[in-house]
C-alpha cells in the first residue's frame, strides 16, 4: 500500500507509511537490481510493496499524459 502523509517522508508518497518513498524503489529499480537485491537492502519490504511502488508510477504517469500544453 502507498500511502502520502505530510509527516511521513517529507509528504513524499511511501510504502505503508514506512520511511521508504516510492522514488527509492523505482530508483532502485531503474538502477538495474533485481527484486532480490532491493528486499535484501530494504527487508522490511515484500514483493507486494515493489509491485505497489511500480503501479503507483504508473498510474501516475497516466494522468499526467499527455503533458499539458502537448
Amino acid at each position: 500500500m502507498i500511502t502520502v502523509h505530510s509527516a511521513a517522508c517529507e509528504g513524499k508518497p511511501c510504502i505503508r507509511g514506512l520511511p521508504i518513498t516510492v522514488f527509492d524503489v523505482l530508483d532502485q529499480l531503474a538502477a538495474g537490481l533485481s527484486t532480490d537485491e532491493i528486499l535484501t537492502d530494504f527487508p522490511e519490504l515484500t514483493p507486494g510493496d515493489l509491485r505497489a511502488a511500480c503501479a503507483f508510477a504508473a498510474e501516475l504517469g497516466r494522468r499526467n499524459w499527455p503533458p499539458p500544453g502537448g
